[in-house]
């Protein structure tokens, strides 16, 4: 099917290592589902899962902006222009020129940056990480956190997920999109 300049628009939810961005983006996903708008849900971190790095990419960037392409492609191909997409980094001015490749130049971005306090993020962590990585996950949360709050672009929508049920996060996240109601007019 074909497109037309300025129909694709991305719901990029970031946010530092349990902040919620995987749950959030399900539901969000369950709320449009409901609403029967038309979309396709991403989790960013599945697109570059291998090891070792390929050669040249250590950060594996180069893969996930093709494995982003590939997937869109297809789900545009079934004539879908919305996606949501969950990852860390994903709402960063770094990272637009990937969606705008893979969705065309005149994709809208809709940049929502989950937060949580420290004792939040290490609470869900703990939950989460019953593996031997949990230590590396504090410490990348955290990281993480530093870099978006000092990174995320202008007219990042913030949504604090402190003492909040996904669903309530995710009322508030897809309120930010326009994507309710009419299907057409979102």
């Amino acid at each position: 099917m074909g497109k037309t300049a300025g129909d694709t628009e991305a719901l990029l939810l970031g946010g530092r290592a349990g902040v919620g961005k995987t749950s959030v983006a399900w539901e969000v996903s369950a709320l449009l589902r409901d609403g029967g708008v038309p979309h396709a849900l991403i989790e960013g971190d599945y697109l570059a899962q291998v090891h070792p790095a390929p050669p040249g990419d250590p950060h594996r960037s180069l893969l996930t902006a093709r494995n982003l392409a590939a997937v869109w492609g297809n789900a545009a191909a079934l004539g879908h222009r919305r996606l949501v997409y969950a990852n860390t980094v994903g709402v960063l001015e770094r990272e637009a020129g990937m969606f705008r490749s893979a969705m065309g130049p005149d994709v809208r971005l809709v940049r929502v940056l989950l937060t949580a306090s420290d004792a939040t993020a290490r609470g869900r962590l703990a939950g989460r990480e019953i593996g031997s990585g949990l230590a590396a996950e504090l410490e990348n949360s955290a990281r993480g956190a530093r870099l978006l709050d000092a990174e995320a672009p202008a007219g990042t929508v913030r949504v604090a997920t402190d003492g909040r049920t996904v669903a309530d996060i995710a009322r508030e996240v897809l309120a930010v999109t326009g994507w309710t109601g009419d299907p057409a007019a979102g």
